[in-house]
């Protein structure tokens, strides 16, 4: 964060030691040296009154802060995004995996744990969904751009929401036809 730096130059300009500069924000000097090392951040209210103190805009004052918040929140959605997606592509490789076995071994009791598993499963694309809906990113391309930190441009970002109909409704047959092969390859190595 640069709000620490910033502040610590504006009050030196000012030429207040961070004693004169505490009286003046209505703090102690200890949460002086915590703003200026970057170990706490000033609320909005500090925030304020330092602006009009330094005779700068808020703008100004936080203004690096701001461009850092920004990569922040970006990456802290990139992280949730992978870890959601990570579950649910594991989940769903499971999810082919194990039916016929189940069923052959444990019969209605493996039917069962294989309809709760693939519950609990649509909850976690629920979650994904939701994620991509937030982020406004439903195709391959701006999955792997959003992933990446990046962004497309205006023309890409057109052309591929004119895609993600298509996409859908592929993918679906795409999932349909690998879960039916692999069934049928599970019923044949298992009889």
């Amino acid at each position: 964060m640069e709000i620490g730096k910033r502040i610590k130059e504006l009050r030196n300009e000012k030429g207040w030691n961070q004693e004169v500069f505490a009286e003046k924000t209505y703090v102690s000097r200890q949460t002086i040296s915590s703003w200026e090392n970057d170990k706490s951040y000033p609320d909005i209210k500090s925030l304020l009154l330092m602006s009009e103190l330094f005779e700068v805009s808020l703008d100004d004052l936080i203004k690096g802060d701001v461009v850092e918040m920004k990569k922040e929140i970006s990456n802290e959605s990139i992280r949730e995004f992978n870890k959601w997606s990570n579950i649910l592509a594991v989940g769903f490789l499971i999810g082919i995996l194990i039916p016929y076995p189940l069923v052959h071994f444990f019969k209605w009791w493996g039917l069962l744990v294989f309809l709760l598993f693939w519950a609990a499963l649509l909850a976690v694309a629920f979650k994904v969904e939701a994620l991509k809906k937030e982020n406004d990113i439903q195709t391959y391309k701006e999955i792997v751009a959003f992933t990446e930190g990046k962004e497309l441009t205006k023309d890409d970002k057109i052309a591929e929401k004119a895609k993600r109909p298509y996409q859908k409704i592929l993918l679906a047959f795409g999932s349909g036809a690998l879960a039916l092969g692999i069934f049928i390859l599970l019923k044949l190595i298992f009889g």
